[in-house]
């Protein structure tokens, strides 16, 4: 089979702390030999993640059997989705910013059971496609602190938001939060931007914003706007630009990437 040399984005410590993790996991189960060494099958899980190579063609290019790569690729997601912070961690860091970004996201999935409905609970109506939604949490410079787990797409922001306990949570610790206009009613430690008035009685239309209402629209974004940094950079890692597992599985790709971006 034909093969090429080929980068990655991705530090030499990611590799590093992945290897050693693997290398303490092999040690806890008394592993005397295993065909790939720790820093080999380091190399093959980042792969996977960073550039969504198949199976297939990690299977050969690390010359090994697929079922063998799928192995190694599930010990590697189940070791970085430990590594990952929890929601009271990712808060003790948010105290330190002057303010955080909340936002969701939709990874999109293909794999899910169209029978009986299952899928509706994934399909969400706002991008007309079936995924899970991600809350995440950056810091004013657009940097990922948080990604939560997946729930399934048709979830709403604010629903997943309190599901998780973020909108308790940033109540509870008075860090001030942005938000776009679907976080609207979460508290005031949420600021979201100005709705439109109602209605108009004379002319049905809706009132428009004064021009102070404006501005301040206009601050807000100029705040909000970096965090959507930190979804592009999740979306940057191709496993998650369409994930092709099982969407039981989106959480573990999820915190396994957030793991690699938060030590890089």
């Amino acid at each position: 089979m034909p093969s090429y040399p080929a980068g990655m984005t991705v530090s030499n410590r990611s590799l590093t702390i992945l290897a050693d993790a693997l290398r303490q996991r092999r040690t806890m189960l008394r592993t005397k030999w295993r065909r790939l060494e720790p820093g080999r099958q380091a190399l093959l899980v980042v792969a996977h993640l960073r550039k969504g190579e198949t199976y297939a063609d990690l299977a050969r290019g690390f010359a090994v059997g697929t079922t063998t790569v799928y192995r190694y690729l599930r010990e590697g997601l189940d070791v970085l989705a430990a590594m990952a912070p929890t929601l009271s961690q990712a808060i003790d860091v948010a105290r330190r910013k002057a303010f955080v970004t909340l936002d969701g996201t939709l990874l999109r999935i293909d794999r899910v059971g169209m029978v009986s409905g299952h899928d509706r609970a994934y399909y969400s109506g706002k991008h007309k496609c079936h995924g899970v939604n991600v809350q995440v949490i950056a810091d004013p410079a657009g940097r990922l602190v948080w990604a939560s787990p997946a729930l399934p797409g048709s979830r709403h922001d604010i629903a997943a938001a309190r599901e998780h306990g973020i909108i308790d949570a940033l109540h509870a610790a008075g860090i001030s939060t942005v938000a776009d206009t679907g976080y609207q009613g979460a508290g005031p430690a949420v600021r979201v931007p100005q709705r439109r008035r109602r209605l108009d009685p004379d002319t049905g239309r809706y009132r428009r914003l004064s021009d102070n209402q404006k501005a301040v629209n206009t601050a807000h974004a100029r705040q909000r706007g970096p965090g959507e940094r930190a979804n592009a950079q999740l979306k940057s890692w191709k496993i998650l630009r369409k994930i092709r597992c099982s969407p039981s599985r989106a959480t573990t790709l999820v915190q396994a990437v957030q793991t690699l971006i938060l030590i890089d």
